[in-house]
């Protein structure tokens, strides 16, 4: 098999959908690009952010909760996800969190200067400079993320095995990994493994990995069929295709399809302007219209 180029995703559980929209549009800069329901939880919105263009890779999904149901982070799931901004940036975001009263660390996370900081509703992001320089300061997409894996060397053998990333040398204790593709996106495994997390408010529900299309999506279901795991089938998610594991270290992994992408049902000048479903639902949409909190667009 071809190696994993990228990230595709990332999708955390949130709180309020307004203060989420609030943070990520208004404070980083992301653009709302879809606002759907969770295809399997659809009483919940499922709101996407990414770069103006919606390039996968730069896409970060949220099911907002609207409840005191707070998780505890921990084995199990994604800890902390980093974006990249051009190099030189750093001290733009710096004063930016500032002026919005955000607390923030810095440290050497991902082997550079890294800030590191807590969403509205406790999700630990961070932000990292890429390589090239822009006099644009925006976030150009992910840099990485961190792995609370349970088992660090079950997860590094798939991820270095299986889906071919590129262990990188780091002093650190932790196993630092890169994707192949242009993006090379920083993977960690956080050395030693923590007590089991609980998906809730705050937390990461799981992490998608990208691929070029549908054949590819059936050759890693029957890939990782063979190799023990235990995998979904493929569910249309209608912007892509996908199939869902839990790796060895029972973080839910997706491998996801680039296509057909998010102008499917609306044009790119008006992505996330209204609320999409799915065919399935669309006759619920009434209920949906009236039962979900108006979003501040």
């Amino acid at each position: 098999m071809e190696a994993i180029k990228r990230i595709h995703h990332i999708t955390a559980i949130v709180g309020d959908p307004n203060e989420n929209l609030r943070f990520y549009r208004d404070v980083l800069g992301l653009r709302l690009v879809k606002q759907t329901v969770n295809f399997d939880d659809p009483g919940v919105y499922h709101l996407y952010f990414a770069d103006n263009d919606a390039t996968p890779g730069t896409v970060i999904t949220f099911f907002p909760w609207s409840n005191d149901n707070h998780g505890r982070k921990g084995s199990g799931q994604v800890g902390r996800i980093a974006f990249r901004v051009p190099k030189g940036n750093l001290s733009f975001w710096k004063e930016r969190l500032r002026t919005q009263d955000i607390e923030m660390e810095t440290t050497r996370l991902f082997g550079k200067e890294t800030i590191e900081f807590d969403d509205i509703h406790g999700l630990e992001l961070a932000i990292v400079e890429g390589e090239e320089a822009s006099d644009v300061d925006q976030i150009l997409g992910f840099h990485g993320a961190v792995l609370l894996s349970g088992n660090p060397e079950g997860t590094k053998e798939l991820l270095t095995g299986q889906m071919g990333l590129k262990p990188i040398d780091i002093e650190d204790r932790n196993h630092h990994f890169e994707t192949t593709g242009a993006e090379k996106h920083h993977i960690i495994t956080a050395i030693p493994p923590q007590p089991a997390g609980r998906f809730g408010i705050g937390t990461v529900h799981h992490i998608a990995w990208s691929v070029p299309d549908k054949d590819t999506l059936k050759e890693w279901q029957a890939v990782l069929r063979e190799e023990g795991y235990g995998v979904t089938v493929v569910k249309d998610r209608s912007y892509f295709e996908s199939i869902y594991l839990g790796e060895k270290g029972n973080v839910v992994f997706e491998f996801a399809t680039d296509g057909p992408g998010f102008d499917l049902d609306e044009d790119m000048e008006s992505l996330g302007s209204s609320l999409k479903l799915p065919e399935q639902y669309e006759h619920r949409r009434p209920e949906y219209e009236k039962s979900l909190p108006e979003l501040d667009i």
